[in-house]
């Protein structure tokens, strides 16, 4: 996905600020959409609107006939009976907004990709890069797409469950997340390449981190949907160790179903890649330090090791105390700002410089005395 947003324009013009401001609101309205679908998962609100209308599911029920409507839609579903039996209408409006909330800024996004991006294309912004361009349109798409995967994850809570599928959960967050890297990795390369000075094994590290960022996310995602961070909230130990009996980790067949179905097993791998993400990036700033790297290099690869600490913190925290609300969101939240960091990171130091500067650059890193 990033290699496929990774070339500069080879001259950045003044023209192109109204799109970096453009592309910054949009990303802020995709952070803003997920921590409202994070409260709108907390709330068990999801499932509370049992129809897609694209367009006239923008207005909410504005008469009580309306709201009577929409509480008999959502009586029909095995939630309503199996766990929220006899709840208020006044209860019912609240799960309602949440839900309403969450799609009205997915169409918000929506609108405010496309209709400034057919300005700036009127306008002949993207004359000198069509590659530009063409990542544009491209992420335009996965917004639709996002849509689709929506009401696909929705739908799988309406008839036998009493929650939508973890692994459909965790399609529509990491399509979220890549949608808004495309556009964060977009923005860099809008900016004017920083001379940078690195070795080989520094780069390398800096995106196995980003890998490992995603892989950790996923693994979240799957937490959130199978309400694994209610279980095991014991820490360091987990099911009574500190890595729990085989047995119990490997119980379903076949084995790597534990790894998408079993709390006990998405909860210790979501653990373990916390540690050794932190591990990776206290060693990766090390790295920058003793390698000599630019101070760009290292200022951002020991912040990022700070993130991470911060985050596998809050992390811990929002275990021990059953992930209520706020620390969830909280947790969530500095996800997201880890990725952006780790973002951030990568394409700095994968950006291409020109050849003069380039060679410059090979010679300090293979004599750096």
């Amino acid at each position: 996905m990033l290699s496929a947003v990774s070339d500069r324009p080879e001259k950045p013009v003044a023209s192109l600020r109204g799109v970096r401001i453009w592309l910054v609101c949009v990303a802020a309205l995709i952070v803003c959409t997920l921590l409202v679908g994070g409260a709108t998962r907390l709330t068990e609100s999801g499932l509370s609107i049992v129809e897609w209308k694209p367009v006239t599911g923008t207005i909410p029920p504005l008469t009580a006939a309306q709201w009577n409507q929409e509480f008999e839609a959502y009586k029909t579903i095995p939630q309503y009976r199996e766990m929220n039996a006899g709840m208020s209408l006044s209860d019912f409006k609240t799960i309602f907004f949440w839900e309403w909330g969450h799609r009205l800024l997915g169409r918000l996004i929506g609108a405010a990709f496309l209709f400034p991006f057919l300005w700036f294309l009127w306008k002949g912004a993207f004359n000198n890069s069509e590659g530009l361009k063409r990542r544009l349109w491209i992420i335009f798409a996965m917004g639709g797409l996002q849509g689709a995967v929506g009401w696909w994850m929705v739908k799988s809570g309406l008839t036998d469950r009493v929650s939508v599928s973890q692994y459909r959960l965790a399609a529509h967050f990491m399509l979220a997340l890549l949608i808004f890297s495309a556009i964060v990795w977009t923005l860099r390369r809008l900016g004017k390449p920083e001379p940078i000075v690195a070795a080989a094994r520094v780069k390398f590290t800096s995106r196995l981190l980003l890998v490992l960022v995603f892989l950790q996310l996923y693994f979240g995602a799957l937490v959130a949907g199978l309400r694994a961070g209610k279980v095991f909230n014991t820490w360091p130990l987990i099911d009574g160790g500190f890595i729990p009996s085989a047995e119990r980790l490997f119980f379903e067949q076949p084995w790597w179903r534990n790894f998408f179905d079993s709390t006990l097993t998405v909860q210790f791998t979501h653990r373990m890649i916390a540690y050794t993400l932190l591990v990776v990036a206290v060693l990766h700033a090390i790295d920058a330090v003793r390698s000599r790297a630019s101070s760009a290099v290292v200022s951002g690869a020991i912040w990022l090791a700070a993130a991470m600490l911060v985050q596998a913190s809050l992390g811990i925290i929002t275990l021990l105390n059953q992930v209520p609300i706020d620390l969830g969101l909280s947790h969530q939240a500095m996800a997201i700002v880890v990725l952006t960091m780790a973002l951030f990171h990568a394409e700095r130091l994968g950006a291409r410089l020109p050849a003069t500067t380039s060679a410059k650059l090979s010679l300090v890193v293979s004599n750096p005395s």
